[in-house]
């Protein structure tokens, strides 16, 4: 399930707050701590910033899709190196057992017990 990309709402506010002072003529001065052009900047470099993170987010989906399907296929050959080496040395081989299968003489027998009094 790919994760959930980030929107702001705070940006899009700011986005049509820069475009409406854009608009005004003539230009609006508000004084040195509050210039438009760095406003526009600092708008730009939060929108960059959350692009990014989704762009990393979308990355990350990705590896993780390609981990599970390395994974998916590095079980697949575990299954068949075992299976191979049941079929080579057999499954009660110490060999088997080395390999990490368990030995067919090793496994439990499960028994049924006789409830007393039942015939």
């Amino acid at each position: 399930m790919p994760r959930l990309k980030r929107g702001s709402t705070v940006l899009e506010t700011a986005r049509q707050r820069l475009a409406g002072l854009k608009s005004i003529t003539p230009r609006p001065n508000f004084g040195p701590a509050l210039d438009l052009e760095q406003y526009e900047l600092e708008v730009n470099a939060h929108g960059a910033n959350l692009d990014k993170y989704n762009e990393t987010l979308s990355l990350l989906d990705r590896l993780q899709n390609d981990l599970a399907a390395s994974e998916a296929q590095l079980r697949e050959k575990n299954r068949r190196m075992l299976a191979a080496t049941a079929a080579h040395y057999g499954p009660d081989s110490n060999e088997y057992e080395t390999a990490g299968g368990t030995r067919t003489s090793d496994r439990k027998r499960t028994t049924t017990r006789k409830k007393p009094g039942a015939p």
